[in-house]
């Protein structure tokens, strides 16, 4: 059986690798800078937008986070209709919530303003906007919205979550608590907005999670390798260098404009590769928790990432000690692995992150393996492929009783 599952996954792998070059991928054209998101009006209405959809959260809005924004709405005289209920996790029942807002709302763009809950339910109201006739469960998957969405202008507010410029939206069926994916390259959005400003107020908790998250982008996709081009390869070093170099300052100077931009590029970077290289495991992994105990998503990919990577053994020590390489670190292969895999653990040491969770019943844990598998297997090209006792072996790891 185990023989019959990798033969099949890496031929299906190797099928997609195919198909991909095919695939519509594109970049978002992107603004940059301190306050530039006050040039996203003008911006919309000069590609033809004559009236707003806003997605974003409450939180943002009580801190005035959006006020430079839709003052700038207002100056341009550019309406708009704000949808502010977003959760922290977006259910089905959350995506619904925003779409029938949208249909009456005469809107002809989609903004999505905040983290990555707020982009991933704009993207699903983009795609349910498109298929009036098809349920959120039923769009989960590859390739399943095919329509062209309404245009889709993304303004992150963290950097980490790369929903600015990936395919992806990632949705949680409120009724099983099963997390999955809306996967359709229609759902890129045109244009990012990267202005560093929207991220000075971010706790330190937030720019550690979030910045770990965007380093697993990175290294899930670039250790995959199957799916990927040089494009998306130097993407990956691209992030993985700016992370190391940038994200611990970030998080002991919130104020400091350089390594908040460097973070945006990071995160830019680093969702664009995975949009083609895919993630893994940690993945797999960390949305099962996400859905099933509200685990925030950056969180576990913190403390599942060095897990995994140390799981995988020698099938990843090449590209590891590539990506080490990009980091200033020397010595031999199997040595650069190992140092970058101490330099991930060190980070989340420095910025006080755990090493595991205690939230993970014994009881839940046939469900979560059974959902990582079929997340996984077989369309992420993962250097190993996992069985049941290798996801065990994992979830026993940093299960914390």
């Amino acid at each position: 059986m185990g023989f019959a599952k990798k033969a099949y996954c890496r031929i299906f792998q190797g099928i997609m690798k195919v198909g991909n070059y095919f695939m519509p991928y594109s970049i978002p054209q992107r603004i940059e800078g301190a306050g530039c998101v006050t040039r996203l009006p003008e911006l919309m209405q000069k590609n033809g937008c004559k009236r707003a959809f806003v997605v974003t959260d409450q939180g943002l809005m009580k801190i005035g986070l959006l006020d430079s924004m839709l003052a700038a709405m207002d100056r341009a005289g550019l309406p708009y209709t704000l949808f502010d209920q977003v959760a922290p996790n977006p259910t089905d029942t959350n995506v619904e919530e925003g779409f029938r807002s949208f249909l009456g709302s005469g809107c002809d763009a989609i903004v999505a303003f905040g983290g990555g809950s707020p982009m991933d339910c704009a993207k699903g109201i983009a795609a349910r906007n498109a298929q009036k006739r098809k349920s959120v469960e039923k769009l989960q998957g590859i390739i399943r919205v095919h329509k062209r969405i309404v245009p889709l202008y993304a303004v992150p507010t963290t950097a980490g979550t790369g929903s600015e410029t990936t395919v992806a939206a990632v949705i949680t069926i409120a009724g099983t608590h099963h997390k999955a994916s809306i996967n359709d390259p229609v759902l890129m959005p045109r244009f990012a907005v990267l202005d560093p400003e929207l991220t000075k107020g971010l706790p330190p908790f937030i720019t550690a999670t979030t910045g770990m998250d965007a380093l697993c982008h990175a290294v899930e996709s670039y250790t995959n390798g199957t799916y990927c081009t040089s494009l998306e390869k130097d993407y990956a070093k691209k992030a993985v260098r700016l992370i190391h170099d940038w994200l611990y300052k970030a998080y002991v100077d919130g104020s400091d404009l350089e390594a908040r931009q460097s973070m945006q590029q990071a995160a830019f970077y680093a969702g664009r590769s995975f949009t083609r290289g895919c993630v893994g495991y940690v993945h797999a992994v960390g949305h099962t928790l996400g859905g099933l105990y509200g685990v925030p998503h950056g969180l576990a990919m913190s403390v599942i990432l060095p897990h995994v990577l140390r799981q995988y053994g020698t099938s990843v020590c090449p590209r590891l000690a590539e990506l080490a390489e990009c980091c200033g670190m020397t010595g031999s292969q199997n040595e650069k692995a190992e140092k970058f895999i101490d330099w991930i653990e060190e980070t989340n040491r420095s910025m006080q992150l755990p090493t595991g969770f205690d939230c993970i019943r014994e009881k839940d844990i046939p469900q979560i393996i059974r959902w990582a598998d079929k997340e996984a297997n077989p369309l992420y090209p993962t250097p190993e492929i996992w069985e049941e006792k290798d996801f065990r072996k994992l979830i026993d790891r940093i299960r914390l009783t």
